[in-house]
């Protein structure tokens, strides 16, 4: 057996597939029908939408298995990502890559394997593939028909993409964020690990788009969405709730530590402002918001708590701001 070798853009590959936040989401209809579809058209007893993840490769839908996943280092599709056009293989068993590769000799006793890489932002993340039990061919009309079940696919990922990814700043949308925040809150309670939610507004932000423009707001609001991906974990949920405020969820993680790695969020911002010079410093506000498993049944329940805690932190700032003025003046 040869393993699948690592594509040499590997790191942005595993970004744009993590970005779209797929990874261990729920099966879903628009996803089933296609593999249906190609099941049917091809007459195989095996269809997936795969994506390769960093050491395995993950079923989004899988017609004919019941695995959720495999190992990235036995996987075909680890070897159809790293090719330049569809990845056919008519017998197993005569391809010294795969011979004596456990899912050829084991259960699924893959023989005959077709994967079309699925491309975002020109990477390749995963396939849509059919497996056989029997040695097959696969004529030039076959393999059109194939990339055109594949495009379908990717077109529902950019729709997916577009319905909970933030436009500007390349992270999740309040849509996006509860979708996946969910799931995690879910895998949460049955580990019985803590989970606790970070709501963060930008200080003073409205005076940026006032006075530099709302060009200049906008790199702001970037800058800041990838200090958060660059400080908190893959495993994490961080979202762009709307204008300049933001949350995150963190899955095993109690409030003593989430203020940690929120200290070291402010490290990160206060290191940003001192390398740019744009006339302006970023900081922001935050609070944190426990899940408490009498009191929240759902994430948009954790949300709503987040978000009175929020109002009351910038009331009392606005009354703190206030009193300083009237200060002053006097």
């Amino acid at each position: 057996m040869i393993k699948p070798s690592t594509p040499k853009n590997e790191k942005q590959r595993l970004a744009t597939l993590r970005g779209l936040q797929i990874l261990d989401t729920e099966p879903e209809e628009r996803f089933d029908r296609l593999t249906r579809m190609a099941k049917r058209m091809f007459q195989v007893p095996i269809a997936l939408v795969s994506f390769v993840d960093d050491n395995r490769q993950w079923f989004k839908s899988c017609i004919g298995i019941t695995a959720k996943e495999t190992s990235r280092e036995i996987s075909f599709c680890g070897h159809a990502i790293n090719a330049d056009k569809v990845f056919i293989i008519p017998d197993a068993l005569k391809d010294k890559r795969f011979a004596d590769n456990p899912l050829v000799v084991n259960e699924p006793y893959i023989r005959f394997y077709v994967g079309c890489p699925i491309i975002v932002n020109n990477y390749r993340l995963g396939t849509l593939c059919i497996i056989d039990h029997s040695a097959r061919t696969f004529d030039d009309d076959d393999i059109e028909l194939i990339k055109d079940l594949a495009s379908m696919v990717e077109n529902e990922l950019k729709a997916l993409q577009l319905a909970t990814i933030d436009e500007l700043t390349g992270i999740s949308n309040r849509r996006g964020f509860i979708q996946l925040a969910q799931h995690s809150l879910n895998l949460c309670l049955r580990e019985e690990n803590d989970v606790v939610l970070i709501f963060i507004d930008l200080d003073n932000f409205k005076p940026i788009n006032d006075e530099f423009g709302h060009a200049e707001g906008d790199l702001a609001l970037v800058a800041f969405a990838k200090l958060i991906k660059n400080t908190f974990r893959s495993s994490d949920v961080f979202a762009r709730l709307g204008g300049d405020e933001f949350v995150i969820l963190l899955s095993n993680t109690s409030q003593s530590q989430g203020e940690k790695i929120t200290a070291k969020l402010n490290k990160s911002l206060t290191e940003y402002n001192q390398k740019t010079n744009r006339g302006y410093t970023l900081s922001f506000s935050f609070g944190i918001k426990a899940f408490n498993r009498q009191k929240h049944q759902t994430i948009e329940e954790l949300l709503a708590d987040g978000d009175s805690l929020m109002y009351q932190l910038k009331k009392h700032q606005k009354i703190k701001a206030l009193k300083q003025a009237k200060y002053l003046h006097f």
